[in-house]
């Protein structure tokens, strides 16, 4: 009687520590997939010096000290830009995406004039959606 209650108690630990490391397993798959898809691998080795995270573990881009044009560039090298645009058509959420997580005041002026003007177009009826979204992903 005792050793049929022990086999069975074996055989249920033994599913159960089965079930627990596929899972988990399963668990790093996808999360592997979410990081490669967001971009996260994918930063141009010459931008990633800007690259860095904040106190909470959020990513920036920290690009005080170098040119407009290497600012712009990082900017459309980074990780952050696709945050960002995923933001889309909340502006409030965009001009404060802007100034907490872009570390530089060149471009984050000029892409808080980009967010004011394109939402100004956008709700005027000027451009669509479609439209204002591609201006704030292409701004310079």
């Amino acid at each position: 009687m005792m050793d049929k209650s022990l086999f069975i108690f074996i055989l249920i630990g033994l599913g159960a520590l089965y079930l627990v490391t596929n899972f988990v397993g399963d668990i790093q798959e996808e999360e592997d997939k979410y990081h490669n898809n967001k971009g996260y691998n994918t930063v141009e080795p010459k931008y990633e010096q800007y690259q860095s995270v904040d106190s909470i573990g959020q990513p920036i881009l920290v690009v005080r000290d170098v040119d407009a044009k290497t600012q712009v560039a990082a900017w459309h090298a980074s990780m952050v830009k696709e945050e960002f645009l995923e933001l889309f058509p909340d502006y409030t959420e965009m001009q404060k995406f802007v100034k907490d997580r872009v570390k530089g005041d060149t471009l984050q002026k000029k892409l808080l004039k980009t967010i004011h003007d394109v939402e100004g177009k956008f709700f005027s009826g000027a451009v669509n959606a479609e439209q204002a979204k591609q201006m704030l992903g292409s701004s310079k």
